[in-house]
């Protein structure tokens, strides 16, 4: 029997398919604007385009798996080890403030706000995939 405060595999699908959909976007979006990712990459990092293309080939990968029952919980601890591994060029954005490189100028101050934003924003995004990381109560 489910605990009562904890949500069913049920009301986790839905959200679970929206992770995957952001994911893939993410990762199509490394093929379409490969530039901008790779100004965000830490200058003391190797071949900054082959890493875009390969953090934007690992999103899609673990988007979709994670839509997939028999991949989520692989797939959901991979979404997590991406995030801790890009979280560096997060910071990069913010330390030498390179998110204003990325907008038109008028967009300076919301580019960097939302750099900053984006920091403790990783936390939740981890907090999101490790519940796909749980086997379900058929599994239990």
């Amino acid at each position: 029997m489910s605990d009562p405060e904890t949500p069913s595999r049920w009301s986790r699908r839905p959200l679970r398919y929206l992770m995957g959909l952001l994911y893939v976007v993410a990762g199509v979006s490394h093929f379409r604007a490969p530039r901008a990712f790779e100004r965000v990459v830490p200058h003391q990092l190797p071949r900054p385009k082959a890493l875009v293309y390969l953090s934007g080939l690992a999103e899609i990968a673990l988007g979709v798996g994670v839509l997939f029952e028999r991949t989520r919980r692989l797939s959901a601890w991979g979404i997590i080890a991406l995030l801790i591994a890009v979280f560096p060029a997060n910071v990069y954005t913010v330390t030498d403030d390179v998110a204003p490189e990325l907008v038109p100028e008028k967009l300076n101050s919301v580019a960097r706000i939302a750099a900053w934003v984006r920091l403790p924003m990783q936390a939740l995004l981890i907090g999101w995939a490790w519940l796909y990381t749980r086997p379900n109560e058929a599994e239990e």
